[in-house]
């Protein structure tokens, strides 16, 4: 790999007019400019993009912020895996960058943001786990930086925002299980304030009070994500008296551990009890299959990719329809795991 410098000493140009062909500047003729662009390539010359970034103002990436623990997990396939390459595939257009900022489980998020934005490291920012009152998006909206949510919030600053349709889950999970008889219906949702544990509840309550039935408190099983979320889940239903017949679970990374701690306590899904959960490549491999909701998540990626850069100038005139609030649809997949009647 070779610098600017070594560049122009290998054509025998001006620095300046090599920087100006490899930018595209229209002073330079195409003979040079081919020439120049044909020699970068054989010498496999490389930007220094700090130098670039002091001039333009600019960095050429993009941060999309996720907060680690249970629920992200590179060893396989993960939720934010496909949809950091559905991102990356619209960066790639541009010749844009994805960094990905991963804020430690022990770590404030909004302390993290604000070191990430305030050091300079991106031009724009997609951040996750969305809460339900969100200080993020007013702490990027006073810094004027473009931004993308994957997830709504009650914080509301006018960017666009994409959420996967927790309130249809609940409705659709409810409706099934009426349907099959049940009435006492459970529901696992997350131990914090996150936005989509609200959507679900309020979604699964609502449902329910639609067909005369009603949510009972000790029936909302709060848990950390993960298997072992999953398993403190399966214990706390099995202990319940009388033992719902039926739930719902809020995260997809739940159900393998809710599979061990229910068989633990003698009590097999789609014969003992009715689950539905959401899909990830490792539940696939459940047995009883799992009944499932999921959605493809390469193609969030990508609009979460596009509706960012309608928010940055230098790129509206590539997509130019304005914000994205979106309501991302789900994909039902039928298994064994919600045959139990009542």
């Amino acid at each position: 790999m070779v610098g600017i410098r070594r560049l122009a000493d290998h054509l025998n140009l001006s620095i300046g007019t090599v920087s100006r062909a490899l930018n595209g500047r229209p002073d330079v003729n195409a003979d040079t400019r081919a020439r120049v662009l044909k020699a970068a390539d054989e010498l496999n010359y490389v930007a220094n993009q700090s130098g670039r970034s002091l001039r333009s103002g600019t960095t050429g990436a993009i941060g999309f912020m996720v907060q680690t623990g249970p629920q992200f997990n590179l060893q396989g396939e993960s939720f934010f895996t496909s949809v950091f390459d559905g991102v990356q595939s619209v960066l790639n257009r541009h010749h844009l960058d994805l960094i990905v900022l991963l804020c430690a489980a022990d770590e404030d998020p909004d302390q993290y943001l604000r070191r990430m934005v305030l050091r300079g490291f991106v031009d724009g920012m997609i951040i996750s786990h969305t809460l339900r009152v969100d200080p993020r998006i007013a702490f990027l909206a006073s810094r004027q930086l473009p931004f993308v949510t994957l997830g709504r919030s009650e914080t509301d600053a006018g960017q666009s925002w994409i959420d996967i349709d927790f309130e249809g889950l609940g409705r659709l999970a409810v409706e099934r299980f009426v349907a099959q008889g049940h009435r006492e219906i459970a529901v696992a949702l997350p131990l914090d304030d996150i936005n989509l544990g609200h959507l679900l509840h309020r979604a699964v309550a609502a449902a329910m009070a639609a067909h005369g039935v009603q949510l009972i408190p000790k029936h909302v099983l709060r848990s950390q994500p993960g298997d072992l979320g999953g398993f403190e889940v399966a214990g706390r239903l099995a202990a319940l008296t009388p033992r719902p017949t039926a739930i719902v679970l809020s995260d997809e990374s739940l159900a393998i551990g809710l599979y061990r701690g229910l068989k633990a306590q003698g009590i097999v899904p789609g014969r003992d009890i009715a689950v539905i959960g959401r899909d990830s490549l490792a539940v696939r491999f459940l047995s009883p299959t799992l009944t499932r909701y999921g959605q493809s998540l390469r193609d969030l990626g990508i609009e979460l990719g596009e509706a960012l850069l309608r928010s940055m100038p230098a790129y509206q005139a590539f997509y130019p329809e304005g914000p994205v609030h979106k309501v991302w649809p789900l994909e039902f997949t039928l298994g064994e795991s919600d045959g139990f009647t009542p």
